[in-house]
């Protein structure tokens, strides 16, 4: 199957760095996600950390450490980097956050899923 791209949001909705939860339906079911931009980069990931598999933000939107630089996790404060998704700091050092394929086209930003 062909990978088709599923509108997120328009690049501007976005600050930089900044970062956006979704939820959303997708053929293959509930998809939880967020994206990240930062120096004109962004990135998306399944919203789960991979040492419990909760949820990364407790408050809407808020995935970046407080100097922006970093994804954090709100349950036990694991560091992640922005640009792969690898674990930094804390209890699931090593480990990868879950990547997801992204088309930004004519501004707008879209999640490529199977369809």
């Amino acid at each position: 199957m062909n990978d088709a791209p599923l509108p997120l949001c328009a690049l501007t909705d976005l600050d930089d760095p900044g970062s956006r939860g979704f939820s959303l339906e997708t053929p293959a079911g509930a998809l939880e996600l967020f994206l990240v931009r930062r120096e004109g980069g962004i990135y998306a990931y399944r919203n789960n950390c991979p040492h419990t598999g909760a949820p990364l933000d407790w408050t809407p939107d808020r995935f970046l450490s407080q100097e922006g630089e970093l994804i954090q996790c709100a349950m036990h404060g694991a560091l992640f980097r922005i640009e792969s998704g690898e674990c930094l700091h804390g209890p699931c050092r090593g480990a990868f956050l879950q990547s997801l394929p992204l088309v930004v086209r004519d501004g707008q930003v879209a999640l490529l899923v199977d369809g």
